[in-house]
């Protein structure tokens, strides 16, 4: 299946692979300028650790995952397996990556946003890592394209319409952001994923927001 699948979701996938076995065998130390931490005014390091905000983490982070948490990694790739392939079968390869950068950058601000509150409201924030952003977008798109495809949940095991499952995770994201019963979760990244996704997406259709009278939209 491997062989079979589009260039770009292959790439994602070796990418997200090579990535992580660097950080096995370098350490944190290595590439912790690639990680996404809060931005404090004056760019003083928020924890201590001699890390501070840069531009270039709002994309970085995006291909890195905890090397102590394998099922991480896995879960995103399964997610970008299952996903990704349709989507850049449908949209080709150029669409598919913007779209999939997008969501990870638009994750990552969204995070930025949050972190950078919490620090200045005194309350613990560290960095951010992980494809969850993008995955998410990617769940979005094919919610919306796909409304009424059969998918199957791993855990637990339940068919439904991909547009039910889009609700239900966008649901589920939303009350643990809020609640804050799943800390050390970038839930609101996830959820940036999705807005960014859901954006760009009535951006090419030419849909509210981005609706333009007279203009030529090409219609997915």
């Amino acid at each position: 299946m491997f062989t079979n699948l589009p260039p770009v979701t292959k790439a994602l996938l070796i990418i997200n692979g090579i990535v992580f076995l660097l950080q096995i065998m370098l350490g944190e130390r290595a590439y912790a300028i690639f990680e996404l931490w809060p931005w404090v005014p004056g760019g003083i390091d928020a924890l201590g650790g001699g890390q501070a905000f840069m531009p270039w983490q709002l994309l970085t982070y995006g291909f890195l995952h905890d090397p102590s948490n394998f099922a991480h990694l896995l879960f995103n790739m399964l997610a970008l397996l299952m996903f990704g392939a349709p989507l850049e079968y449908t949209w080709g390869q150029r669409r598919f990556v913007t779209y999939y950068l997008v969501c990870i950058a638009g994750a990552g601000l969204c995070q930025l946003l949050v972190t950078t509150w919490m620090i200045s409201q005194g309350l613990p924030a560290g960095r951010t890592l992980g494809a969850s952003g993008g995955v998410f977008g990617l769940l979005l798109a094919y919610g919306m394209l796909f409304p009424n495809q059969r998918v199957m949940l791993l855990i637990p095991p339940i068919p439904m319409k991909a547009r039910t499952l889009v609700i239900i995770y966008g649901a589920i994201e939303l009350l643990l952001g809020f609640t804050g019963l799943q800390p050390g979760v970038a839930h609101f990244a996830h959820l940036g994923g999705m807005l960014f996704g859901w954006l760009l997406i009535n951006y090419w259709r030419g849909k509210p927001p981005f609706s333009r009278s007279g203009s030529r939209v090409r219609r997915f």
